[in-house]
Protein backbone atom coordinates (compact mmCIF):
# COMPACT_ATOMS: atom_id res chain seq x y z
CA UNK A 1 0.00 0.00 0.00
CA UNK A 2 1.38 3.42 -1.01
CA UNK A 3 2.65 5.52 1.90
CA UNK A 4 1.77 2.87 4.48
CA UNK A 5 4.99 3.23 6.43
CA UNK A 6 4.85 7.03 6.46
CA UNK A 7 1.26 7.02 7.68
CA UNK A 8 2.02 4.55 10.42
CA UNK A 9 4.90 6.67 11.65
CA UNK A 10 2.70 9.74 11.58
CA UNK A 11 0.05 7.89 13.53
CA UNK A 12 2.63 6.80 16.08
CA UNK A 13 3.65 10.45 16.45
CA UNK A 14 0.05 11.67 16.77
CA UNK A 15 0.30 13.69 13.53
CA UNK A 16 -2.05 13.98 10.56
CA UNK A 17 -4.85 12.13 12.30
CA UNK A 18 -7.08 12.14 9.23
CA UNK A 19 -4.45 10.40 7.09
CA UNK A 20 -3.71 7.91 9.86
CA UNK A 21 -7.43 7.21 10.21
CA UNK A 22 -7.65 6.53 6.47
CA UNK A 23 -4.76 4.10 6.75
CA UNK A 24 -6.48 2.33 9.65
CA UNK A 25 -9.66 2.00 7.61
CA UNK A 26 -7.60 0.49 4.80
CA UNK A 27 -6.18 -2.00 7.29
CA UNK A 28 -9.69 -3.05 8.33
CA UNK A 29 -10.56 -3.70 4.70
CA UNK A 30 -7.39 -5.76 4.37
CA UNK A 31 -8.36 -7.82 7.42
CA UNK A 32 -11.79 -8.47 5.92
CA UNK A 33 -10.04 -10.07 2.96
CA UNK A 34 -7.84 -12.13 5.28
CA UNK A 35 -10.91 -13.35 7.17
CA UNK A 36 -12.52 -14.49 3.92
CA UNK A 37 -9.37 -16.33 2.79
CA UNK A 38 -8.93 -17.95 6.21
CA UNK A 39 -12.55 -19.13 6.33
CA UNK A 40 -12.07 -20.80 2.95
CA UNK A 41 -8.95 -22.48 4.37
CA UNK A 42 -10.92 -23.94 7.26
CA UNK A 43 -10.26 -21.44 10.05
CA UNK A 44 -13.30 -21.00 12.26
CA UNK A 45 -14.97 -17.66 13.04
CA UNK A 46 -14.14 -18.17 16.73
CA UNK A 47 -10.41 -18.45 16.00
CA UNK A 48 -10.51 -15.43 13.70
CA UNK A 49 -12.30 -13.35 16.31
CA UNK A 50 -9.73 -14.24 18.97
CA UNK A 51 -6.79 -13.53 16.65
CA UNK A 52 -7.94 -10.44 14.75
CA UNK A 53 -10.32 -8.54 17.01
CA UNK A 54 -9.02 -5.01 17.61
CA UNK A 55 -5.84 -5.62 15.61
CA UNK A 56 -3.92 -2.54 14.46
CA UNK A 57 -0.77 -2.21 12.29
CA UNK A 58 2.55 -1.89 14.10
CA UNK A 59 4.90 0.87 12.92
CA UNK A 60 7.87 -0.66 14.77
CA UNK A 61 7.59 -3.82 12.67
CA UNK A 62 8.05 -1.81 9.47
CA UNK A 63 11.07 0.02 10.89
CA UNK A 64 12.76 -3.27 11.78
CA UNK A 65 11.94 -4.75 8.38
CA UNK A 66 14.22 -2.17 6.76
CA UNK A 67 17.41 -3.18 8.55
CA UNK A 68 18.89 -6.59 9.29
CA UNK A 69 22.35 -7.22 10.84
CA UNK A 70 23.52 -9.68 8.15
CA UNK A 71 23.48 -6.74 5.72
CA UNK A 72 24.65 -3.86 7.94
CA UNK A 73 27.62 -5.33 9.88
CA UNK A 74 31.11 -6.51 9.01
CA UNK A 75 31.98 -10.15 9.61
CA UNK A 76 34.05 -9.20 12.67
CA UNK A 77 31.17 -7.21 14.18
CA UNK A 78 28.68 -9.98 13.50
CA UNK A 79 31.02 -12.72 14.78
CA UNK A 80 32.02 -10.96 18.00
CA UNK A 81 28.42 -10.14 18.90
CA UNK A 82 27.36 -13.79 18.55
CA UNK A 83 30.40 -15.68 19.80
CA UNK A 84 30.81 -13.96 23.16
CA UNK A 85 32.17 -16.02 26.03
CA UNK A 86 28.82 -15.56 27.76
CA UNK A 87 26.98 -17.21 24.84
CA UNK A 88 29.55 -20.00 24.65
CA UNK A 89 29.29 -20.69 28.40
CA UNK A 90 25.49 -20.64 28.23
CA UNK A 91 25.67 -23.02 25.30
CA UNK A 92 27.79 -25.47 27.24
CA UNK A 93 25.25 -25.43 30.06
CA UNK A 94 22.36 -25.84 27.62
CA UNK A 95 24.13 -28.74 25.92
CA UNK A 96 24.74 -30.50 29.24
CA UNK A 97 21.27 -29.81 30.67
CA UNK A 98 19.49 -31.06 27.53
CA UNK A 99 21.86 -33.84 26.55
CA UNK A 100 19.28 -36.65 26.74
CA UNK A 101 16.86 -34.71 24.53
CA UNK A 102 19.61 -33.77 22.07
CA UNK A 103 20.73 -37.40 21.84
CA UNK A 104 17.13 -38.44 21.17
CA UNK A 105 16.98 -35.85 18.40
CA UNK A 106 20.21 -37.23 16.92
CA UNK A 107 18.87 -40.79 17.09
CA UNK A 108 15.69 -39.80 15.26
CA UNK A 109 17.04 -37.31 12.71
CA UNK A 110 20.80 -38.04 12.47
CA UNK A 111 21.75 -34.43 13.15
CA UNK A 112 24.63 -33.35 15.40
CA UNK A 113 23.49 -32.27 18.91
CA UNK A 114 26.03 -29.46 18.96
CA UNK A 115 24.71 -27.99 15.70
CA UNK A 116 21.15 -28.09 17.06
CA UNK A 117 22.41 -26.36 20.22
CA UNK A 118 24.26 -23.69 18.23
CA UNK A 119 21.22 -22.84 16.09
CA UNK A 120 19.14 -22.67 19.27
CA UNK A 121 21.75 -20.34 20.75
CA UNK A 122 21.87 -17.98 17.80
CA UNK A 123 18.13 -17.90 17.25
CA UNK A 124 16.92 -17.29 20.80
CA UNK A 125 19.93 -17.45 23.16
CA UNK A 126 18.86 -20.98 24.17
CA UNK A 127 15.28 -19.89 24.71
CA UNK A 128 16.24 -16.78 26.67
CA UNK A 129 14.54 -14.44 24.21
CA UNK A 130 12.03 -15.73 21.68
CA UNK A 131 10.57 -12.36 20.74
CA UNK A 132 7.77 -10.45 22.42
CA UNK A 133 5.72 -9.27 19.44
CA UNK A 134 2.25 -10.48 18.58
CA UNK A 135 2.93 -12.74 15.58
CA UNK A 136 -0.48 -12.19 14.03
CA UNK A 137 -0.08 -8.41 14.29
CA UNK A 138 3.44 -8.49 12.84
CA UNK A 139 2.45 -10.65 9.87
CA UNK A 140 -0.69 -8.65 9.21
CA UNK A 141 1.31 -5.40 9.25
CA UNK A 142 3.88 -6.75 6.79
CA UNK A 143 1.25 -8.28 4.52
CA UNK A 144 -0.70 -5.01 4.46
CA UNK A 145 2.42 -2.91 3.87
CA UNK A 146 2.83 -4.38 0.40
CA UNK A 147 6.61 -4.68 0.02
CA UNK A 148 6.40 -8.48 0.31
CA UNK A 149 2.65 -8.74 0.59
CA UNK A 150 2.07 -12.15 -0.96
CA UNK A 151 4.75 -13.83 1.17
CA UNK A 152 3.54 -12.39 4.46
CA UNK A 153 -0.13 -12.92 3.62
CA UNK A 154 0.62 -16.64 3.14
CA UNK A 155 2.50 -16.68 6.45
CA UNK A 156 -0.43 -14.95 8.17
CA UNK A 157 -2.86 -17.58 6.89
CA UNK A 158 -0.47 -20.33 8.03
CA UNK A 159 -0.33 -18.74 11.50
CA UNK A 160 -4.12 -18.66 11.72
CA UNK A 161 -4.22 -22.37 10.84
CA UNK A 162 -1.77 -23.09 13.69
CA UNK A 163 -4.15 -21.34 16.08
CA UNK A 164 -7.08 -23.28 14.66
CA UNK A 165 -5.25 -26.58 15.26
CA UNK A 166 -4.74 -25.68 18.92
CA UNK A 167 -0.95 -25.89 19.04
CA UNK A 168 -0.75 -22.51 20.81
CA UNK A 169 -3.06 -19.74 22.01
CA UNK A 170 -3.15 -16.28 20.34
CA UNK A 171 -1.68 -14.68 23.48
CA UNK A 172 1.22 -17.14 23.56
CA UNK A 173 1.92 -16.86 19.82
CA UNK A 174 4.64 -14.27 20.19
CA UNK A 175 7.86 -13.93 18.26
CA UNK A 176 10.07 -11.66 16.17
CA UNK A 177 9.06 -8.61 14.20
CA UNK A 178 8.95 -10.82 11.07
CA UNK A 179 6.73 -13.49 12.63
CA UNK A 180 9.42 -16.06 13.52
CA UNK A 181 8.24 -18.10 16.49
CA UNK A 182 9.37 -20.09 19.49
CA UNK A 183 12.76 -21.58 20.40
CA UNK A 184 13.65 -22.40 16.74
CA UNK A 185 12.21 -19.13 15.34
CA UNK A 186 10.15 -20.93 12.70
CA UNK A 187 8.01 -18.96 10.32
CA UNK A 188 4.43 -20.31 10.34
CA UNK A 189 4.83 -22.10 7.01
CA UNK A 190 7.95 -23.86 8.32
CA UNK A 191 6.06 -24.83 11.45
CA UNK A 192 3.41 -26.44 9.27
CA UNK A 193 5.99 -28.45 7.33
CA UNK A 194 8.74 -29.12 9.84
CA UNK A 195 7.67 -28.77 13.49
CA UNK A 196 7.43 -32.14 15.26
CA UNK A 197 5.66 -33.56 18.30
CA UNK A 198 8.82 -35.01 19.82
CA UNK A 199 7.26 -36.11 23.11
CA UNK A 200 4.05 -37.53 21.64
CA UNK A 201 1.55 -35.39 23.55
CA UNK A 202 -0.43 -34.52 20.41
CA UNK A 203 0.77 -30.92 20.12
CA UNK A 204 3.73 -29.38 18.32
CA UNK A 205 4.74 -26.84 20.94
CA UNK A 206 7.90 -24.97 19.94
CA UNK A 207 7.25 -22.24 22.55
CA UNK A 208 7.22 -24.11 25.86
CA UNK A 209 8.26 -27.71 25.07
CA UNK A 210 12.02 -28.07 24.59
CA UNK A 211 11.74 -31.59 23.19
CA UNK A 212 9.41 -30.40 20.43
CA UNK A 213 11.54 -27.30 19.82
CA UNK A 214 14.89 -29.08 19.55
CA UNK A 215 13.36 -31.94 17.59
CA UNK A 216 11.93 -29.42 15.14
CA UNK A 217 15.39 -27.91 14.56
CA UNK A 218 16.75 -31.41 13.96
CA UNK A 219 13.94 -32.21 11.53
CA UNK A 220 14.53 -28.95 9.65
CA UNK A 221 18.21 -29.77 9.13
CA UNK A 222 17.53 -33.42 8.28
CA UNK A 223 14.96 -32.44 5.68
CA UNK A 224 17.48 -29.95 4.27
CA UNK A 225 20.02 -32.73 3.62
CA UNK A 226 22.23 -32.85 6.73
CA UNK A 227 25.05 -35.43 6.60
CA UNK A 228 25.79 -36.65 10.10
CA UNK A 229 29.17 -38.09 9.12
CA UNK A 230 30.58 -34.73 7.97
CA UNK A 231 31.63 -31.50 9.70
CA UNK A 232 30.24 -28.11 8.72
CA UNK A 233 33.73 -26.85 7.86
CA UNK A 234 36.81 -25.48 9.63
CA UNK A 235 39.00 -22.40 9.89
CA UNK A 236 42.15 -22.64 7.75
CA UNK A 237 45.20 -20.70 6.62
CA UNK A 238 45.72 -20.14 2.92
CA UNK A 239 49.02 -20.53 1.08
CA UNK A 240 50.99 -17.51 -0.10
CA UNK A 241 49.74 -16.30 -3.43
CA UNK A 242 46.30 -17.85 -3.07
CA UNK A 243 43.96 -16.39 -5.69
CA UNK A 244 41.03 -14.79 -3.80
CA UNK A 245 38.87 -15.23 -6.91
CA UNK A 246 38.75 -18.92 -6.02
CA UNK A 247 37.13 -18.17 -2.66
CA UNK A 248 33.41 -18.67 -3.22
CA UNK A 249 30.74 -20.81 -1.60
CA UNK A 250 29.75 -22.07 -5.04
CA UNK A 251 33.31 -23.10 -6.02
CA UNK A 252 33.05 -26.60 -4.58
CA UNK A 253 35.88 -28.94 -5.50
CA UNK A 254 37.44 -32.08 -4.00
CA UNK A 255 38.99 -31.41 -0.60
CA UNK A 256 42.22 -33.06 -1.74
CA UNK A 257 42.62 -30.31 -4.37
CA UNK A 258 42.66 -27.61 -1.69
CA UNK A 259 45.08 -29.70 0.40
CA UNK A 260 47.45 -29.99 -2.58
CA UNK A 261 47.28 -26.22 -3.04
CA UNK A 262 48.60 -25.77 0.51
CA UNK A 263 45.43 -24.98 2.49
CA UNK A 264 46.18 -26.04 6.06
CA UNK A 265 44.87 -25.94 9.62
CA UNK A 266 45.53 -22.72 11.58
CA UNK A 267 48.30 -24.52 13.51
CA UNK A 268 50.02 -25.46 10.23
CA UNK A 269 49.06 -29.13 10.40
CA UNK A 270 47.86 -30.84 7.24
CA UNK A 271 44.14 -31.39 6.63
CA UNK A 272 43.22 -35.03 5.95
CA UNK A 273 42.38 -35.26 2.20
CA UNK A 274 39.01 -36.94 2.75
CA UNK A 275 36.75 -37.86 -0.13
CA UNK A 276 34.41 -34.88 0.08
CA UNK A 277 33.69 -31.55 -1.59
CA UNK A 278 34.76 -28.23 -0.09
CA UNK A 279 34.86 -24.52 -0.85
CA UNK A 280 37.02 -21.70 0.50
CA UNK A 281 35.51 -18.60 2.07
CA UNK A 282 37.46 -15.49 3.06
CA UNK A 283 35.78 -13.35 5.73
CA UNK A 284 37.74 -10.31 6.84
CA UNK A 285 41.01 -11.64 8.22
CA UNK A 286 39.82 -15.25 8.42
CA UNK A 287 39.59 -18.08 5.91
CA UNK A 288 37.43 -21.19 6.07
CA UNK A 289 36.95 -24.46 4.27
CA UNK A 290 33.21 -25.17 4.18
CA UNK A 291 31.53 -28.46 3.32
CA UNK A 292 28.08 -29.65 2.31
CA UNK A 293 26.63 -29.10 5.79
CA UNK A 294 27.56 -25.42 5.69
CA UNK A 295 25.02 -25.00 2.89
CA UNK A 296 22.48 -26.99 4.89
CA UNK A 297 22.84 -24.46 7.73
CA UNK A 298 22.25 -21.72 5.16
CA UNK A 299 18.86 -23.28 4.47
CA UNK A 300 17.95 -22.16 7.98
CA UNK A 301 19.17 -18.62 7.29
CA UNK A 302 20.66 -17.78 3.85
CA UNK A 303 23.63 -15.84 5.18
CA UNK A 304 27.29 -16.86 5.14
CA UNK A 305 27.77 -14.88 8.37
CA UNK A 306 25.00 -16.85 10.07
CA UNK A 307 26.20 -20.26 8.89
CA UNK A 308 29.78 -19.54 9.95
CA UNK A 309 28.65 -18.31 13.37
CA UNK A 310 26.56 -21.47 13.87
CA UNK A 311 29.49 -23.66 12.90
CA UNK A 312 31.99 -21.87 15.11
CA UNK A 313 29.60 -21.80 18.06
CA UNK A 314 28.90 -25.52 17.64
CA UNK A 315 32.64 -26.23 17.90
CA UNK A 316 32.77 -24.39 21.21
CA UNK A 317 29.61 -25.53 23.02
CA UNK A 318 30.46 -29.24 22.96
Amino acid sequence: MVQTRRLLLLAASGLLASEAQAATQGFEAFLDGVRADARRAGVSPATLNRALAGLQPNARVLELDRRQPEFTQTWEQYRDARLSQQRIDAGRRAFADNRATLEAVQARFSVSPRIVTAIWGLETNYGGFMGNMNVIQSLATLAWDGRRASYFRAELLAALKILEAGHVTPDRMRGSWAGAMGHPQFMPSNFDRLAVDMDGDGRRDIWDNRADALGSIGNYLARSGWRDDELWGREVVLPAGFDPEQASRTNMRPLRDWVRMGVRRPDGEAIPPLDMQAAVLIMGGQAFLVYHNFNVIRRYNPSNFYALAVGLLSDRVA
